[in-house]
């Protein structure tokens, strides 16, 4: 166990590892390092720079692999640049899910928040166009609830994508 939490307090290796539990097969080091990179980057593989590839194409080789396969998480053929996973990463993948999952919770309580405030201001309008104290009619009602519902979900939306 101490083993496992010790291989995984690093976030590159964890990216490797997360890189990796989506693919089968061998994978070309060099298309893990320029991913690890551009999550590092918050960019694309393609805007990437070549300093920033090689940064962590550097580290991978010289450390992080080397010790993700003396932990038998991978099978690192150094001379080919060759790296595959080993059904012992599936098991430590668990770990790397349950962070991921208390995040995503968060991310779903903010955005709840939101969805539920939007429901809440809406009944309001709905109770005060009822009572006649909101000059709206029925349409401009209509109208401003979907407004509302459209800000919130290309919020949502926009955040998603990044």
């Amino acid at each position: 166990m101490d083993d496992t939490f010790h291989i995984l307090q690093n976030e590159r290796r964890r990216r490797v590892l997360q890189y990796l539990s989506d693919t089968e097969g061998p994978v070309d080091m060099r298309d893990i390092a320029e991913q690890v990179a551009a999550w590092e980057h918050d960019t694309t593989v393609q805007q990437l720079t070549s300093d920033q590839r090689q940064r962590v194409y550097i580290a991978l080789y010289q450390s992080h692999l080397p010790k993700l396969a003396d932990f038998d998480l991978i099978t690192y053929n150094r001379s080919r640049g060759v790296v595959e996973r080993t059904p012992l990463a599936d098991q430590v993948a668990r770990y790397l899910d349950e962070t991921d999952e208390s995040e995503q919770t968060a991310v779903n309580t903010k955005w709840t928040q939101y969805y539920g405030g939007a429901t809440v201001v809406s009944i309001l309008l709905i109770a005060l166009a009822w009572l006649g104290s909101v000059p709206l009619t029925s349409l401009g009602l209509a109208i401003l609830i979907t407004a509302m519902y459209a800000v919130v979900t290309v919020g949502f939306v926009r955040w998603s994508e990044d």
